[in-house]
């Protein structure tokens, strides 16, 4: 996967794209990430990209000229192109799952009090927003949509079976995890996971996952969960 990020300030990536899966995915050659300095396509000598809005109001508007002239050097054929925005449409893991399955990515950072509408329409696939509230910019948001994506790239986990039993995997949250010691501080490990009875661990994943679903983001719950519940007498 190839990743475009087009930015106000590109040195707030240097550190999250330096380090864990990110950094290793880049390294074996599985995600290509390219961070680009907006200021580049600036206009005149102080490389200006905002200005004030028509209508008035408080704030700067991005302009169109840096922005279209950026899109349209950093696009590829098959590319994607995503504003991070808080009036996008809501990011989820199924999101980041068909997201993951495109070949290329171009991110752009909103900033101030927005970008000039003329861009969206013309160039933006789709607005993206990470949570109902707002942030100082649009950066962040891309970080998170990167990681969310690019770990569902084959071979960048490592063990692609991991994110088969996480948090929204067939619309359920995740179980719980247990390690050694065996006893810590009176609180014992499920007698069920030292079993090594294979399925009757698989059932009693399935039920925390349901529990814990139900009791926390009973939102997430399909009819077939639902039903699933009552017949197990959890609901």
């Amino acid at each position: 996967m190839e990743i475009d990020i087009l930015t106000l300030f590109p040195g707030m990536f240097r550190g999250p794209f330096g380090e864990s899966m990110l950094k290793r995915g880049v390294e074996k050659g599985l995600l290509g990430i390219r961070v680009h300095d907006l200021r580049e396509f600036g206009l005149g000598r102080h490389k200006m990209v905002d200005d004030y809005p028509y209508g008035g109001g408080a704030g700067m508007v991005m302009k169109p000229e840096p922005l279209a002239e950026a899109i349209e050097s950093l696009r590829r054929p098959g590319s994607t192109v995503l504003l991070t925005s808080p009036r996008g449409r809501p990011f989820t893991q199924a999101m980041a799952e068909t997201l993951a399955g495109r070949e290329r990515l171009l991110v752009l950072c909103g900033h101030y009090e927005g970008m000039d509408e003329r861009v969206i329409e013309k160039f933006v696939d789709m607005e993206v927003s990470i949570g109902d509230y707002v942030l100082t910019g649009g950066e962040i948001p891309a970080m998170v949509i990167c990681d969310a994506v690019s770990r569902l790239v084959p071979g960048v986990l490592g063990d692609d079976e991991s994110a088969g039993d996480e948090s929204f995997a067939g619309g359920l949250l995740e179980y719980p995890h247990y390690t050694r010691p065996l006893e810590y501080r009176g609180w014992k490990v499920p007698e069920v996971l030292l079993s090594g009875h294979h399925p009757k661990v698989a059932q009693w994943r399935r039920e925390k996952r349901l529990l814990i679903t139900l009791r926390r983001r009973p939102d997430l719950l399909r009819p077939e969960h639902w039903e699933e519940l009552r017949r197990l007498g959890l609901a």
